[in-house]
């Protein structure tokens, strides 16, 4: 039997236990370079441990999926946050479950992002790779850098889960 989870539009509100949508809507603001740019200011935290580390700026391309998408990989950083900010315009989806050692299949959540909204996974959140829906999609990603591993994967029974945009 597979258990099929059902995206939902993406929310700060939704997503807290995970991490932080990067976003306009609802954060603090106020004017900066005499009132030419609107600063939306401190809307997710960057987070990282270790010595010999630090928080670094990449970029990354994704290839879309293809839906329904079975997920058979979920992964968390322990030592540090992980931001990813499209450059698009165009939403994308976002698997997440609690933390944990192990993730249970039917705790994961789906949620899809608008197209303008980043996500921030606090440290030691289980979530997928990035999901890219329509074409291929351009990010920003803001994460712990270091020599030491950050990365711990969870399989999942191909067949056991799948996720659907409806």
């Amino acid at each position: 039997m597979t258990l099929r989870i059902i995206a939902q539009p993406l929310t700060a509100e939704a997503f807290a236990a995970f991490g932080d949508v990067i976003e306009s809507e609802n954060q603090h603001n106020f004017y900066i370079n005499d009132g030419n740019a609107l600063r939306f200011h401190d809307v997710a935290k960057a987070e990282y441990q270790g010595e010999q580390a630090h928080v670094g700026i990449s970029l990354v391309d994704v290839a879309p999926y293809q839906m329904p998408l079975a997920i058979t990989l979920m992964e968390k950083h322990p030592k540090g946050s992980q931001a990813f900010i499209p450059l698009d315009n165009q939403p994308f989806l976002v698997l997440v479950a609690p933390r944990g050692p192990e993730i249970k299949p039917e705790e994961i959540k789906a949620f899809i992002t608008n197209g303008r909204q980043g996500v921030n996974y606090h440290t030691d959140s289980w979530h997928h790779p990035l999901i890219s829906l329509n074409d291929s999609q351009r990010f920003i990603i803001v994460d712990r850098i270091g020599k030491d591993d950050n990365c711990d994967l969870f399989h999942i029974e191909p067949g056991q889960l799948e996720v659907a945009l409806d």
